[in-house]
């Protein structure tokens, strides 16, 4: 009698993670120079760079606009209230593309020969959702069929980005980070209507958690979601397809999701230094701070500096070059001491 055979299963189409490297930053740092901002990056962390965001060049360069370049097929204009879509590019969308247009270039002067894992980042579909206005003057997150479309058209810019930066850096193993500063008030019901004077409806965390995750799905390279916020959806995150989760670790209290996460094999990027500037601890007490959280995780000691890639807690574009600089260095200094003796 013949045995039944066990269904096939689609595989999934993106690669492994590649190593995570010790440290890295989150993105944003000070200063308009995207060569010179580079050259920072890849000295100070070199075991996993990220592509630096420079919102200090102003419109476009900012969290929004700048991923909104990223979108195939749908159109933004800047207004006086902020980023709105709108049928057709104007002056707004094409300085945005031009920015990304010459840190590639940049990518390809100063770090062609770079080999190994490197990050690029994005917006998320729910903060790039919130903060664009449709035509009709509400923010797309309260529309499904908007954020559906805005989903699938960032997903396929998200893919043309990797093909570029593999292009450029053709030894680079490209992760992708989604910024979703904006999530936890989406599942709140925290974010203030266009006129200001009310809130908006939350959205379900079932509907969060499928519309992420198919853009996680259909991007051609591991996924870190970040979120620093109070109260970010540790859980959600995981549940939708995320290969690494990035926090601050300040703000984090529920260790259960963090240990559930570990058990599943997602990476974790705590932040562990301010991203505006303060006086630096050294990097051996931010390292004891690491090491004593992952004992109250429960986890063996010598698996730490595998299971972990330590940043800033936020991005550093409000920091000082000097701060932005020492904090890079910081988290890297601090991964060394988390090696085994």
């Amino acid at each position: 009698m013949a045995t039944p055979t066990e269904p096939e299963t689609s595989p999934d189409p993106r690669p492994a993670p590649a190593a995570w490297g010790p440290a890295s930053g989150v993105g944003s740092v000070p200063g308009t120079d995207p060569a010179e901002a580079l050259r920072v990056v890849l000295g100070e962390l070199p075991g996993l760079p990220h592509l630096p965001e420079l919102p200090a060049r102003g419109a476009g360069a900012d969290l929004i606009g700048r991923s909104a370049a990223l979108l195939v097929d749908l159109a933004v204009d800047l207004t006086p209230a902020g980023w709105r879509l709108v049928p057709r590019a104007g002056h707004d969308l094409r300085r945005a593309r031009e920015f990304l247009a010459r840190d590639l270039d940049a990518l390809h002067d100063v770090a062609e020969r770079h080999s190994g894992p490197f990050k690029v980042q994005a917006t998320g579909p729910w903060t790039l959702a919130a903060g664009l206005e449709r035509e009709r003057g509400e923010r797309a997150v309260v529309d499904p069929g908007a954020r559906r479309d805005l989903g699938q058209s960032l997903a396929e810019g998200i893919a043309e980005h990797v093909a570029a930066v593999a292009a450029r850096v053709p030894g680079a193993q490209v992760v992708v980070q989604l910024d979703e500063p904006s999530l936890p008030a989406v599942l709140q019901g925290g974010l203030p209507t266009a006129s200001g004077f009310g809130r908006l409806p939350a959205v379900a965390a079932p509907d969060v958690e499928a519309e992420l995750g198919a853009v996680i799905a259909a991007v051609p390279a591991p996924v870190v979601v970040h979120c620093c916020a109070h109260r970010a959806p540790l859980d959600l995150l995981r549940a939708a397809g995320a290969d690494g989760l990035s926090f601050d670790l300040g703000l984090v209290q529920d260790l259960d999701a963090l240990g559930t996460a570990v058990d599943a094999g997602v990476h974790l990027l705590p932040g562990v230094v301010p991203g505006t500037d303060t006086v630096l601890p050294a990097p051996k007490a931010t390292a004891s701070r690491l090491q004593a959280w992952w004992r109250e995780l429960g986890f063996a000691a010598d698996e730490l500096h595998e299971a972990v890639t330590l940043t800033p807690a936020c991005g550093l574009a409000g920091a000082s070059p000097v701060y932005a600089r020492a904090a890079m260095t910081h988290v890297s200094e601090a991964a060394r001491y988390l090696l085994p003796e």
